[in-house]
């Protein structure tokens, strides 16, 4: 039987607290369902930004009003109990899940103080590392830092697959020290990115040994964080940007996914219809983290093109299920989540294709997304361009 912890407390506030936000959330699309039908508009068309009056909204604003009533009292009545319990460990069950909302609810977490939202911080050998204090935690430091950035809804806990932790031992066999980011990936990519910016800033001011070079390798969403990450660095001066030497992205979506950008076509094409524009709510419930996907945004300015940096080696590792590169595979298909082409820093604007030298690019074939996370084949090219 599980033990009652602080952590177990405060992830059961969260929860509360997320399924008393969603019960408001249903509420107002049942009021909004319901004044639309009032109203009798045209099968198309927009429809008029307003609430029931009299008994009907009356009703609707009384459900809201009990809601909150009841998600402050259950809230306000776990504080005192988690005070009175030991602080506990997570569990990587646990801490994958709150990771995977976060992912999809993270900027809503963090915008109503939810106790799952997920703070950023850093990690080695599994050991939290204060930016101020990196030497109590980091032992036998070495002058070569890596620094491995997770995707979308994961942590740094993915790093590690069928009982490999291939990134750990690619970084010891070059010499790195090895740390890992663990963030909320649901907030923008843009404000994830300052706020790393600013705390290697501080990590390798107070690293224990002068650090010669920095090295980062970011999978998926992690790539562009790194990219946010180097922009902001660079236009605040940061000392660590003079001591960036190589970034690694790893099937980011340099050019966007096409799955959210098919979520966005669809909320656009169902505010058409009043009778249906209610129900956007429920396909916009996603992050900040996930739109910013829709076109591999690295600023919160949408199409903004930041191209890569010139004085640091960029190189990418891509994927495809395909057993050989084709047009369904770069344009479509890719690893199943990114298309090869964007992968590959290419776009249909050579304006904004991301100058990567054909040499350092690499491809696995018959391989999944999440597959470029263990592979062994992707270590050994890593590997070799570490060296």
């Amino acid at each position: 039987m599980s033990t009652i912890n602080r952590t177990t407390v405060a992830d059961l506030r969260g929860a509360a607290r997320l399924a008393f936000d969603a019960t408001l959330g249903i509420t107002t699309l049942v009021e909004k369902m319901h004044h639309t039908i009032q109203l009798v508009h045209p099968p198309l068309g927009a429809s008029r930004a307003e609430s029931p009056r009299g008994l009907t909204g009356l009703i609707y604003r009384g459900i809201r009003g009990t809601t909150r009533v009841i998600g402050k009292g259950l809230d306000a009545g776990l504080i005192p109990v988690a005070a009175l319990l030991p602080e506990g460990v997570p569990t990587e069950a646990r801490n994958a899940w709150v990771s995977a909302i976060n992912g999809v609810y993270g900027d809503h977490l963090e915008r109503t103080a939810n106790p799952l939202a997920i703070e950023m911080s850093l990690l080695h050998q599994g050991a939290f590392v204060d930016p101020a204090r990196p030497g109590d935690v980091v032992q036998d430091a070495s002058g070569k830092v890596l620094l491995a950035i997770h995707g979308l809804c994961l942590n740094e806990q993915h790093w590690a697959r069928d009982d490999h932790h291939r990134i750990a031992n690619a970084a010891e066999a070059t010499g790195h020290t090895l740390v890992q980011l663990r963030y909320n990936s649901g907030r923008s990519i843009d404000t994830n990115g300052c706020c790393l910016a600013m705390m290697l800033e501080a990590l390798l001011e107070r690293w224990p040994v002068p650090v010669t070079q920095l090295v980062i390798v970011g999978h998926s969403m992690g790539g562009l964080v790194a990219r946010s990450a180097i922009h902001h660095g660079t236009a605040a001066g940061h000392s660590w940007r003079d001591q960036l030497r190589k970034l690694f992205s790893l099937g980011t979506p340099h050019h966007g996914a096409p799955l959210e950008r098919g979520g966005s076509r669809l909320d656009y094409l169902m505010e058409l219809s009043p009778y249906v524009a209610p129900f956007t709510s429920l396909g916009k419930a996603r992050s900040a983290g996930i739109t910013g996907l829709r076109y591999g945004s690295i600023t919160d300015v949408e199409h903004e093109f930041v191209p890569l940096p010139d004085d640091v080696e960029c190189y990418a590792l891509a994927a495809t299920l395909g057993k050989r590169r084709s047009v369904l595979a770069e344009r479509l298909v890719g690893d199943g989540l990114v298309p090869l082409n964007s992968a590959l820093g290419k776009h249909t604007d050579s304006a904004r294709t991301l100058e990567l030298p054909t040499e350092r690019q690499w491809i696995g074939y018959e391989m999944g997304h999440l597959e470029l996370l263990g592979r062994p084949e992707v270590y050994s090219q890593l590997e070799k361009w570490l060296r």
